[in-house]
């Protein structure tokens, strides 16, 4: 059954994936001379440009290389630009037909047709490279977004905790190992006591990590009370077994439908993610069951990957949850379906009486972009109150 979901999955993908990049090419196409030199190279770069994902995702199962890198980082950045193509070239369309029965285009624009298509397709193309150039340009710098917390604890032991939370690294094929090198130095720079990974660390498929040695600049991350994680949907995409294996093995400690008592003051608790059915034919606990033996004296942190029905963790006894998986849309627009979809997209908010914290996420997933948003690592300075 699952098979069959798979593939009526992937086919409606594949389908709109064809038809977007039929609808961008077509309106290319049209734009350029018949006859002319310029088609011919537009079809080969476009033909190059549409298919190099696919292909490079297919490829590093099989093989991996720079060529195969290569295609992927094409493909990825393309896969942002059809995006900006798609936006742009749906606003002309309806211009376009508003003008058939509302004239707003100039009259003299249509005295040259050919040579206002031209001049169109390079704005249009220009516009959307500077843009992609950009978005990717946002991705090398996280911010340090500064958040203090508020929790009871009335028999905690220590009376406050420096955490870090980072969410959605998603290292794979379009992970720079330097720029992972860079966010460990950033981390560890905060002197964090206990830091946080709340899912996505892997992006699907663990090879490509494997084969570049991206856990070993994870390994250098360092924090007195430890670090913990929890497995998000792409652990599970790639084979969770193999994942937790290998994040294991790199000094992170995942939390994995578990509850953890640190230090006498405070508990983390961790849920597998939501998407665990999906994929392995398993169940997570309710958040009730799962935090059901804290004895309600110490406040609980919740780690859970996803930021869905906030209420319930709320009612089962949560001080605090941290999430990540939104990217909060990553590429504008998407950021208003995510603000539709979640109670909380991004940032600090609070629900029936429980703290709630949804990072942006500092890694990227599909095209090495981020557009409206910064990439994030979140210092919380967490007090107990022992009044």
């Amino acid at each position: 059954m699952r098979t069959i979901s798979f593939i009526i999955f992937y086919s409606i993908v594949l389908a709109i994936y064809f038809f977007v990049n039929y609808y961008i090419f077509t309106r290319g196409w049209q734009a350029l001379p018949a006859g002319s030199k310029g088609r011919s190279i537009y079809l080969f770069l476009f033909l190059f440009l549409s298919l190099s994902y696919v292909a490079g995702r297919i490829l590093e199962r099989f093989w991996l290389g720079p060529p195969v890198n290569f295609l992927v980082w094409t493909g990825s950045f393309w896969l942002g630009a059809m995006l900006y193509f798609t936006l742009i070239l749906v606003i002309i369309d309806l211009v376009r037909i508003t003008n058939l029965a509302l004239p707003v285009i100039p009259s003299t624009w249509f005295n040259n047709i050919e040579h206002t298509k031209l001049v169109l397709f390079g704005t249009i193309t220009s516009a959307v490279f500077v843009i992609i150039v950009g978005a990717h340009i946002n991705t090398w710098f996280p911010k340090i977004n500064k958040v203090d917390i508020s929790l009871n604890g009335e028999k905690s032991e220590m009376s406050s905790v420096r955490a870090v939370l980072v969410s959605d690294i998603h290292l794979g094929s379009l992970t720079p190992k330097n720029r992972i090198s860079r966010m460990v130095s950033r981390i560890n720079s905060l002197e964090p006591d206990i830091i946080l990974l709340a899912g996505d660390i892997l992006d699907e498929d663990v090879g490509p990590v494997i084969h570049r040695d991206l856990g070993s600049a994870i390994k250098n991350l360092s924090a007195p009370l430890g670090v913990y994680g929890v497995t998000g949907n792409h652990e599970y995409i790639g084979g969770v077994h193999k994942a937790a294996d290998y994040l294991t093995t790199h000094g992170i400690h995942l939390i994995r439908d578990s509850v953890i008592k640190i230090n006498n003051s405070f508990y983390l608790a961790g849920r597998e993610d939501l998407n665990i059915d999906r994929f392995s034919g398993r169940t997570r606990k309710s958040v009730e069951e799962l935090l059901k033996d804290t004895s309600g004296v110490l406040p609980v942190i919740l780690l859970d990957h996803q930021p869905f029905s906030l209420e319930k963790a709320a009612a089962a006894g949560a001080d605090l949850q941290l999430s990540g998986h939104t990217h909060h849309g990553q590429l504008w627009p998407f950021n208003f379906i995510t603000r539709a979809v979640y109670q909380i997209s991004r940032g600090f908010g609070e629900v029936d009486g429980m703290k709630v914290y949804v990072s942006n996420g500092i890694g990227t997933w599909g095209p090495p972009l981020r557009l409206g948003n910064r990439p994030e690592i979140v210092l919380l300075n967490i007090s107990f109150d022992l009044n």
